[in-house]
């Protein structure tokens, strides 16, 4: 049977409105808001594809499965699986917490969200920071009641645990070629010297400006720094994204205050190979950690 056009078009517009929510779940889940958008992306295709054949009932939830799954899937792949279901499926309280120890729990770096088992991390993201009921976690997880219990109840004590201890992982610098490379790019964008930056670019660069189009090739990009050239609400700076090299880009009227969103580069034989600008995906920052270089 063909899918209900009008009901696409819902759905559709459904997508859009919890890309931010469905991001934020897949970037805890992998600890990565850039491994997350990844993730988020491939979950989308698939719910789209799916739609030409379903027409779910509950299709926030739905979508949650879709992303649960496909952030599974990106685990097992890169080898960080971990037990998912507990031997032991004890009857445990899920508590209320008080407002502060949610606010502490939805504030929790996706680092610290990487040290819990799966299960623990997926259930106390879903309920704790996403607010879904116990119901809806054993619908998104396909768990049973205790055993989501169980994992709600490990993930907390571990969280509290982990709240005591000093975060002194120390963050590596940018290297000095991409300091330098970095730094030349900014140059030039901040005094709005596109042609400058054009001859920084392959002839085959590849541009991923995220939730809206890629581009292909020196021509096309082209278009996207003409874009960049009619808007003044933009300052970007050479620093990091989960120690990562990145520029983060900042409203020039609050230089002081956290990146809007940051853009990622990456270079191939002196030449710049490909953009990926999260300008229509400030979403992804949520969580992200970024530092500014001071070198």
């Amino acid at each position: 049977m063909a899918p209900d056009p009008l009901a696409t078009i819902e759905t559709e517009a459904l997508l859009a409105r919890m890309r931010p929510k469905l991001h934020r779940y897949c970037a805890r889940m992998v600890g990565s808001v850039i491994d997350g958008e990844d993730v988020l992306q491939d979950a989308l295709i698939k719910a789209m594809e799916a739609l030409q054949s379903v027409t779910p009932v509950n299709t926030e939830g739905w979508l949650f499965r879709i992303a649960h799954n496909t952030a599974l899937d990106f685990l097992r792949r890169r080898n960080r699986q971990e037990a998912l279901h507990s031997a032991e499926e004890v009857e445990m309280i899920a508590d209320q917490l008080d407002d502060v120890e949610s606010r502490q729990i939805a504030a929790t770096s996706l680092r610290t969200f990487m040290r819990l088992p799966v299960a623990q991390r997926s259930s106390v993201i879903l309920m704790d920071v996403l607010g879904c009921s116990l119901a809806e976690v054993c619908d998104i997880m396909d768990f049973s009641l205790p055993a989501v219990k169980a994992a709600l109840h490990r993930g907390r004590t571990q969280l509290r645990e982990f709240a005591g201890e000093p975060d002194d992982v120390p963050q590596p610098g940018l290297s000095e070629a991409d300091r330098t490379r970095l730094n030349a790019y900014v140059g030039h964008f901040n005094a709005r010297d596109f042609d400058a930056i054009r001859a920084m670019i392959a002839d085959d660069v590849r541009l991923e400006l995220v939730n809206r189009t890629r581009l292909k090739g020196k021509a096309e990009v082209s278009n996207y720094f003409g874009n960049y050239s009619k808007n003044s609400d933009w300052h970007l700076v050479t620093g990091q994204v989960e120690g990562r090299p990145a520029i983060l880009v900042f409203d020039p009227n609050k230089p002081a205050g956290r990146p809007k969103y940051f853009m990622l580069l990456d270079w191939s034989a002196g030449k710049l190979a490909t953009i990926r600008d999260f300008r229509h995906a400030a979403y992804v920052i949520d969580g992200a950690e970024c530092v500014v270089d001071r070198g």
